[in-house]
């Protein structure tokens, strides 16, 4: 038990980072970490905060690729008189073997324990990346085992249909994006003609050249709209390409181990060809932070501010060594950032998603626009959902110095809806 001092703290408005204030915690509380087996046999770690120990309803809050134990939301959903599951998935930070239908088996293993402890009603709160792991998982949970996906994009076999995958009661959304690949597509920077070459651009292209439209921030570039038609083109095909360069990979090792599977078990094997079957191609993905909308705010508008999640000087996003999937297997390409093939996103998903929603967003998010919030509030199938919009970043920063934070104001809402939920 965390014996934090009762005294009420201030809580200041300008929150920063994705942990909660420790002057929201000013009360005691109980967090147990629970290590759990998946259906593949791996490992996956969760903890369970609670107040009382006795509450009936549990929150569960889980990204991708990313994991913090101390999220911001966690002492709004003890506030409501819910318990809190934080969980970390089995790759952390590590684009390299994030497959999302892999992933959907540690989110059945956290939501399958959580059922055995008792809980009565298990409540999905996806923020940012973890919106799409979330709706992804409530779509396989809700098919019938036989109809459940049985290979990822780059032919996988995931055992989804075997697995125990309780699907969740109900869908909290907290600035959701329309997926890791629907992200890429309009981040990535269209004017590349070589992979193997970050410095190759199609000047025509070039989003960053003030011939087409560029201006340094805090300034906004304008854009033509003939040249919005031709880079969102270009931006696709850059996908396909990659998608093709991925399948490559994997039809040649596919026909290296069909190849050695035709030798005799005691025959010797050619050590190329071991080497062949054994090898894991990697591949960095360059220039990867160049969505118009973040330089042009005339495209799409909103609250927000010149710039990316990365910041406002696209030179470095884009040719440095942090960004969104630098370095990817073609399996973790096809599953995530492709798109085109990854099944992770609301516009495949969302159709399938029948359980009460609420959609939280921030009006200054720099990684999700007005657009992409319209198209995945319409795409849920759910008649029971309702949209708020609060001022905020992507991460809820204020917008303005002096402003509540839209962490807080997000906070609230939860609260308001689990307890209003809960009640009707």
């Amino acid at each position: 038990m965390n014996e934090a001092p009762r005294a009420k703290a201030k809580v200041t408005a300008g929150l920063r980072g994705a942990g909660w204030n420790p002057a929201r915690m000013d009360r005691p509380y109980n967090v147990k970490p629970h290590g759990l087996r998946t259906a593949d046999n791996q490992r996956t770690l969760g903890f369970l905060y609670s107040l009382t120990g006795k509450e009936k309803t549990v929150v569960c809050l889980m990204h991708p690729r990313e994991f913090s134990g101390t999220p911001y939301l966690v002492p709004d959903v003890l506030d409501a008189g819910c318990a809190c599951w934080v969980q970390a998935p089995r790759s952390i930070g590590n684009d390299l073997r994030l497959e999302h239908e892999v992933a959907l088996l540690d989110v059945a293993a956290g939501v399958a324990h959580l059922r055995k402890l008792g809980f009565e009603e298990v409540v999905l709160l996806g923020n940012s990346g973890g919106a799409g792991l979330y709706a992804f998982y409530t779509q396989q949970a809700l098919r019938a085992p036989a109809n459940r996906l049985a290979t990822t994009p780059g032919g996988r076999p995931v055992k989804l249909a075997e697995a125990d995958m309780p699907h969740p009661d109900r869908l909290i959304l907290v600035s959701p994006h329309p997926g890791q690949g629907k992200l890429l597509m309009s981040c990535i920077d269209a004017s590349v003609t070589d992979e193997r070459d970050p410095m190759s651009v199609d000047e025509a292209l070039d989003p960053f050249d003030p011939v087409n439209g560029y201006r340094a921030a805090p300034a906004s570039s304008k854009y033509t709209a003939d040249f919005v038609t031709r880079y969102r083109a270009a931006q696709r095909a850059r996908v396909e390409r990659i998608d093709a360069h991925a399948n490559a990979i994997l039809k040649e090792r596919t026909a290296a181990r069909r190849e050695l599977k035709a030798y005799g078990a005691d025959a010797t094997l050619p050590a190329a060809l071991r080497r062949k079957v054994a090898h894991t191609p990697i591949f960095p993905v360059w220039r990867t932070d160049a969505d118009l909308r973040c330089w042009d705010l005339s495209l799409d508008p909103s609250d927000r501010d010149v710039g990316t999640l990365w910041g406002q000087d696209p030179f470095t996003s884009n040719l440095g060594s942090v960004g969104f999937a630098r370095l990817v297997t073609p399996e973790s390409w096809l599953s995530t950032w492709s798109g085109v093939s990854s099944n992770a996103s609301f516009e495949k998903c969302g159709p399938e998603i029948t359980l009460p929603t609420l959609m939280l967003e921030y009006t200054g998010d720099q990684a999700a626009f007005p657009s992409d919030m319209n198209a995945i509030f319409e795409s849920l199938g759910t008649t029971e959902k309702s949209r708020q919009k609060i001022r905020g970043n992507h991460h809820g920063m204020p917008l303005v110095e002096g402003e509540e934070s839209g962490q807080i104001a997000v906070g609230r809402a939860v609260q308001a809806w689990l307890q209003e939920e809960a009640i009707a």
